[in-house]
């Protein structure tokens, strides 16, 4: 059967309001290539999508060059492509959150500051331990399964959530719960994943958030401990208390993409890995090659597939005048499979060097967690790869119906781990 493919560029550009066109990556790379061939910064015109109209920008030079324009290209007031009722709620309230990614310099700046030092090498170089641990126990536990699992399901979704919230200093009897109020959150297009098919409902998961952060705010003010929680509930900006917003704000983003996306990224991996053979004996045969191995991993997922950013002022770029006011999506999975900006960008190739990809971002909005993630993920597949006798799919993968965040969501694998 022929493969599916736009019959044109303004259908190749709708790709990026249709969450199922993400869970169908052949056609969303497909569309994605026609762009860059035939109309890099095209305007996807509303035409009753349930979205207001923006520029879709495919190729990395140009999305490199939009996130260095930080003074002209911000984030606010639509930092993620929604639907025409979620752009007109936020411009009345200020929007439903406020995240770092929500916000410009010198908020950003500043927020960005309360928890820099926590990311910092030299004391994440304190967590190889408890990486280390964390993935023996889930290559152990997939070796306690029997030979088969939903990897993605059963292992990927939970070591990433473990690190994070144990940093946080959440409960382990909690963590249940916020992993399934992300997927809620940032599955609401999925009928698989999403609280219920009323769009509305996704205003109920954000005050599950809010109910939640804001008793552990207060418990942290009233008795600080030495975790990350108590770093933000106590945090001072210019000599202020952060906002209850900002607070909770910094508590979602953490605990929900600090996990989410590392655990797309470690399924994705393993599933590269899989569909090539030659580059899983690779690395299995050459362990040096991991730091590569993980930083292709993640070009390959690009588990946050877009951000916005609106003009403040008219900007050329290419051959288009993006006017002021005018937003732009940056696509960041079509960057990193650039054909000017990789060699052979469809080839998975666990040595791949350089590797410039925008999987993290650029600029002063690059991902704060991306050593971590990276941690994380040497720390599982060091742990995984000396124990794997062989890996096959035992089912059909699954990918997440998203516009913003995810990956796959069903990895059935049967293998031999000793």
């Amino acid at each position: 059967m022929e493969a599916r493919a736009p019959k044109n560029v303004d259908e190749a550009g709708y790709v990026f309001v249709d969450p199922a066109a993400y869970a169908d990556e052949e056609y969303f790379h497909r569309a994605c290539a026609m762009l860059r061939r035939e109309d890099p910064v095209h305007w996807v015109e509303s035409h009753g999508v349930g979205f207001n109209s923006f520029w879709a920008v495919t190729k990395s030079a140009d999305i490199f060059e939009i996130e260095a324009k930080n003074q002209i290209f911000l984030n606010e007031p639509r930092p993620v492509l929604g639907s025409i009722e979620d752009d007109a709620r936020a411009g009345k309230s200020g929007g439903l959150l406020r995240t770092l990614i929500h916000v410009d310099d010198p908020e950003h700046r500043d927020l960005r500051g309360v928890t820099q030092e926590w990311f910092l090498p030299k004391n994440l170089a304190k967590l190889e331990g408890l990486l280390a641990d964390y993935a023996k126990r889930y290559v152990d536990k997939m070796a306690e399964m029997g030979g088969t699992c939903d990897f993605a399901r059963d292992i990927a979704m939970f070591m990433p959530l473990n690190v994070i919230l144990s940093i946080l200093g959440l409960p382990e009897s909690d963590y249940g719960r916020m992993l399934k109020l992300t997927q809620e959150l940032f599955g609401a297009a999925d009928e698989e994943m999403q609280r219920s098919a009323d769009p509305t409902d996704i205003m109920a998961v954000i005050q599950d958030f809010f109910a939640y952060f804001t008793r552990l705010t207060e418990e942290r003010r009233a008795n600080p401990t030495g975790d990350m929680a108590s770093v933000v509930a106590n945090a001072r900006i210019n000599g202020e208390e952060l906002t209850m917003m900002q607070t909770i704000g910094y508590y979602v983003i953490t605990a929900t993409a600090g996990h989410d996306t590392t655990a797309s990224a470690m399924a994705g991996g393993l599933h590269a890995l899989m569909q090539h053979p030659d580059q899983l004996k690779r690395l299995k045969d050459d362990p040096s090659l991991m730091n590569t191995a993980v930083d292709e991993m993640i070009r390959w997922v690009t588990p946050v597939k877009h951000f916005m950013r609106t003009a403040t002022e008219d900007y050329r770029l290419r051959d288009k005048t993006i006017l002021a006011g005018q937003s732009v999506l940056l696509s960041y999975p079509s960057g990193n499979r650039d054909e000017d900006a990789f060699v052979d960008p469809f080839a998975f190739d666990v040595g791949r060097s350089p590797n410039k990809h925008l999987a993290f971002g650029f600029g002063v909005h690059y991902c704060l967690g991306a050593m971590l993630a990276r941690m994380e993920l040497k720390a599982f597949f060091r742990e995984l790869l000396p124990r794997l006798d062989h890996i096959e799919l035992a089912g059909e993968p699954k990918w997440m119906k998203t516009i913003f965040v995810g990956g796959l969501k069903t990895l059935p694998v049967s293998y031999a781990v000793r």
